[in-house]
């Protein structure tokens, strides 16, 4: 069984659609850790605030299989393959790490966005704060310590779960 990390992330309906991706996450992977929701402005182009959270199971599906069920199920939940890269989401799911596995294809692992976005730092750390970092070799907790957090804001968002 693989360990991996999600980030889920909405910015178009917002709750609805970071809903809806949350609840189908946990019809695949039932025994899960999801982090708290947080609100942050979006990276990369002007657009509405985005929902974040990382969502953490264990799977024994292949790392080509989970990036295909992940692609549907952004799908599924109206993202066109057609979107620009930085552009608004109505469900972004990305794996973040799958085990320890450092490769570009067919997914970036481990992702960039980690030592980059407090988005997705700030919700790693909280719910696996032990954890090493493949290639830094730096705890998560260590990480976001360590992270300048003047670079992007976060607003910690009451989200029932």
């Amino acid at each position: 069984m693989a360990r991996v990390f999600i980030s889920i992330g909405s910015n178009v309906d917002r709750e609805t659609n970071f809903r809806r991706g949350l609840d189908t996450l946990r019809q695949h992977f039932p025994d899960y850790l999801h982090s708290n929701v947080y609100e942050s402005e979006a990276v990369g182009f002007s657009g509405n605030p985005f929902y974040n959270s990382v969502f953490a199971m264990e799977t024994s599906l292949p790392l080509e299989e989970l990036c295909a069920l992940l692609k549907q199920i952004e799908r599924d939940h109206g993202r066109k393959p057609s979107d620009k890269k930085f552009s608004p989401r109505t469900l972004d799911l990305d794996i973040l790490l799958y085990d320890d596995i450092v490769c570009d294809v067919p997914a970036q692992l481990p992702r960039h966005e980690i030592e980059k976005n407090a988005f997705v730092l700030q919700p790693m750390a909280e719910i696996a704060p032990d954890l090493v970092h493949p290639v830094t070799g730096v705890t998560l907790a260590e990480m976001w310590q360590q992270y300048d957090k003047t670079q992007q804001k976060l607003w910690k968002v009451e989200f029932p779960t």
